[in-house]
């Protein structure tokens, strides 16, 4: 593996290449190897919850089962209400997931320059998948908006955006923003999960190539390297899908907020009698 990566020339394609089509669809390098990982995924998670539903413990099972609960435990911490937390993280612990084993295919023999056909790479990491991480975004943002819309109904979530200008013109310049900031986070979350993993297979082959026959003594360290920027990156978008729901439902100016919470205005009620 590594002394064909070593002989590899230097590849570098921004966008991700079809490989072969099925009908008008065309089956890119991410896909194929996108799809492994996911398999994967299913086939470890899906295991362990086989293994707790029969009562049969081991090592990687508690592994998995200590991985689940330490995530729902931090949503918990973010969304103290029970109820949304329970909703948003099987899709939370799924983007986690996903991104993660995705991610560290990265590492696989074959991947990027070491398997190159008539100019193409035949297998490609999704994550460094521009398309695969704004569908994540997308995902992320419409789930935001659905409890959003739950918890302050269809006006209320859209007062959050809305004000009045004459009014209320900070009201209306901090709606306009935080209107801009809903598209602004999360392209920025996309873009920062497609960097780091097309920067990740373009270092993997840089030091590939210019190591030549001594790679086998560094690309380890450098893929070590990866999986634990791949885990970092899975965490992030996994934590901020959380925060960025918590700020959805909060809103701004409700009845959440601690400066006009219904004990406060009994506390100025009782004052003033």
């Amino acid at each position: 593996m590594f002394h064909n990566l070593a002989a590899s020339e230097i590849h570098v394609v921004l966008p991700v290449e079809p490989i072969f089509y099925i009908g008008p669809l065309p089956i890119t390098n991410s896909m194929i190897l996108g799809a492994f990982g996911v398999a994967v995924m299913l086939a470890v998670l899906g295991y362990a919850a086989w293994k707790l539903q029969k009562g049969q413990y081991n090592r990687f099972v508690g592994l998995v089962q200590w991985a689940v609960e330490g995530m729902y435990g931090a949503v918990l911490q973010i969304i103290p209400d029970k109820k949304v937390a329970k909703g948003i993280a099987p899709l939370a612990l799924a983007i986690f997931f996903t991104v993660l084993f995705t991610y560290w295919c990265a590492v696989l023999p074959g991947v990027g320059p070491a398997m190159v056909l008539d100019g193409k790479e035949l297998l490609r990491e999704l994550p460094s998948d521009l398309n695969f991480t704004f569908a994540l975004a997308i995902v992320s943002m419409v789930a935001t908006q659905i409890y959003a819309f739950k918890a302050h109904g269809a006006w209320g979530n859209a007062k959050r955006y809305i004000k009045n200008p004459l009014r209320d013109p900070i009201g209306w310049f901090e709606g306009t923003l935080e209107f801009i900031g809903e598209f602004s986070r999360y392209i920025s979350l996309s873009l920062r999960l497609f960097g780091n993993a097309f920067a990740g297979a373009v270092l993997l082959m840089i030091v590939g190539v210019l190591t030549g026959w001594v790679a086998g003594a560094i690309l380890p360290a450098v893929m070590i390297f990866e999986l634990f920027i791949g885990f970092i990156q899975a965490y992030v978008f996994f934590v901020l899908t959380v925060i960025f729901t918590s700020l959805a439902i909060m809103g701004h100016g409700d009845s959440h907020s601690p400066d006009h919470s219904p004990a406060d205005t009994k506390r100025v009620e009782s004052g003033n009698n």
